[in-house]
């Protein structure tokens, strides 16, 4: 018999297994704000939007900008609905990993990130909210709603793959660091790695540079319009830097021999999936043409990100080169 998330339901304590089912309403409920949001924008709606704002300056751009991230978060009910369906552990490993990993990259930093950044406003800080209220961008009340959502659907979706995870491939993080046997980490990870970890050092010595206040390689607007939580941002995406150096590197190299494989495998994950998809969004964002001069974006900044995404696909060909070797492709 093919094995199912709710196959041990009937001899679990009750709240274990609701909890797929839980999960699955969170995540599916909390796409609900931000798909509404952008449907009304796309049928024509200024809801959020403040007279004056740019985003109507450019209304064929806005609509396709909105149909393509409307498209993307409802791949979170897809994905939700995928990890608590029987028809879910049939699924390509592979065809499945892929849309978690970018789900993964995008929406980690936001959960780190959002929270700090309301820290950071508590104190007293310019928040990049604030700024964008008061350059008539959009109402500062629209980030709340739709960063609070994406922090939720981080959490459930994670949870969800976590369950989902130990079902299928349990085995794949058992033991600890000292224990993977050599033909699982082979030349090919090790280099893939390797060259992950040279790429990354780059763009994350320029996130420290930009974090203390650095001006290289941003625009003139960027510059001046950089707020507190700017530099906290830039602190967090160069900590998942790290984060997938320091787990991919313990793998392939065997560092940290007495660590479990769960925490360097979690740890390599995530941070190459910041890596890769914030890399790749950013190099297609700084690409965009800009009306402003001042928004003109130096040749610097979409290298840098071109170069981050690099690394994160490096480090996820080595990941899955693990797993390949351990039987779970």
């Amino acid at each position: 018999m093919t094995p199912t998330m709710f196959a041990t339901a009937p001899d679990a304590p009750g709240a274990a297994a609701r909890l797929p089912v839980v999960l699955r309403a969170v995540a599916i409920a909390a796409c609900v704000p931000y798909v509404t949001l952008k449907a009304a924008w796309i049928a024509g709606s200024r809801i959020g939007i403040p007279d004056g704002s740019v985003l109507l300056d450019h209304r064929g751009t806005m609509i396709v900008a909105n149909v393509v991230t409307l498209l993307m978060d409802a791949c979170v009910v897809l994905l939700a609905l995928l990890l608590t369906q029987p028809w879910g552990l049939r699924v390509r490993a592979w065809l499945l990993a892929a849309p978690i990993w970018a789900a993964s990259g995008l929406l980690a930093p936001i959960m780190v990130g959002f929270p700090l950044q309301l820290a950071v406003a508590a104190l007293g800080g310019t928040t990049a909210a604030q700024e964008a209220s008061d350059a008539a961008f959009l109402d500062s009340w629209v980030f709340a709603v739709v960063y609070g959502g994406f922090i939720v659907q981080g959490l459930a979706l994670g949870g969800l793959f976590t369950l989902y995870a130990r079902a299928r491939w349990s085995r794949v993080w058992r033991g600890r660091i000292w224990e993977l046997p050599s033909a699982t980490t082979g030349p090919f990870m090790r280099a893939a790695v390797t060259a992950g970890a040279l790429a990354a050092l780059g763009p994350a010595a320029l996130h420290v540079m930009w974090a203390l206040g650095a001006e290289m390689g941003l625009s003139a607007e960027t510059v001046a319009s950089r707020t507190a939580d700017f530099r906290v941002l830039e602190v967090v995406r160069a900590l998942f830097a790290a984060l997938a150096v320091g787990g991919a590197v313990s793998l392939a190299f065997r560092r940290f021999p007495g660590a479990r494989v769960r925490t360097a495998l979690a740890a390599a994950w995530v941070g190459s999936a910041v890596l890769g998809a914030w890399g790749g969004y950013l190099t297609l964002a700084a690409l965009l043409p800009v009306a402003d001069a001042s928004g003109e974006v130096p040749a610097l900044l979409p290298v840098a990100y071109a170069v981050e995404m690099i690394s994160g696909i490096l480090f996820a060909c080595g990941i899955a080169s693990l797993l390949r070797r351990r039987g779970t492709v």
